[in-house]
């Protein structure tokens, strides 16, 4: 990132259970110094105050805060100049919704966006078990290109608490979106 610019990334968080993953992302591309803008699902919310102790106003320090519902929002149009969107957690239904083509909110539609412009996507998908639908949706996308990363922590780093498996899978999404982080411990052999 040394050219003179800085990476813009769009982070959209659905009401998946997992909301730590994309709070937690939020806060390393903060300190990775990108341009972020963030749009939050009234879904997401809600999951936020079960699973999360930061609210809203901590989410508008790291970024930009959208609503779902603001459709006319810049990064709904090809002409913004983003870089890449991550969907961290991403639910079922968004998956769903951006396999088909629907483009109900913000999110799926600045994710319809980034595939018709061939920008980067990456998606956290937080559901187990999973079925047939939920597999053909996740292959539809991955042969269009996208990245889907199940937020499935590994543990031959030798995790010791929570944080650690969750910064295992944020580092990995760092890594998708080609953003350095010293996250994790690295598999060495």
């Amino acid at each position: 990132m040394g050219r003179g610019w800085r990476l813009k990334i769009v982070l959209g968080l659905t009401g998946a259970s997992g909301v730590i993953y994309g709070i937690r992302l939020a806060t390393e591309l903060k300190r990775a110094r990108v341009d972020l803008t963030i749009v939050v699902s009234d879904a997401a919310k809600k999951v936020m105050e079960y699973e999360a102790s930061e609210d809203l106003k901590g989410l508008e320090r790291v970024g930009r805060l959208l609503s779902e519902h603001d459709l006319h929002a810049d990064i709904s149009s090809g002409s913004t100049g983003f870089d890449a969107t991550v969907i961290c957690p991403c639910s079922m239904k968004t998956l769903s919704a951006i396999a088909n083509g629907y483009a109900y909110n913000l999110i799926c539609r600045n994710a319809d966006v980034a595939l018709k412009e061939r920008r980067r996507l990456v998606l956290v998908v937080r559901e187990t078990p999973l079925n047939a639908i939920h597999l053909e949706n996740m292959l539809k996308l991955a042969k269009l290109g996208v990245t889907i990363l199940p937020a499935s922590p590994g543990f031959y780093h030798n995790p010791k608490s929570m944080d650690d498996l969750v910064n295992h899978v944020v580092g990995k999404v760092l890594d998708a979106l080609g953003v350095e982080s010293k996250l994790f411990e690295r598999w060495s052999g």
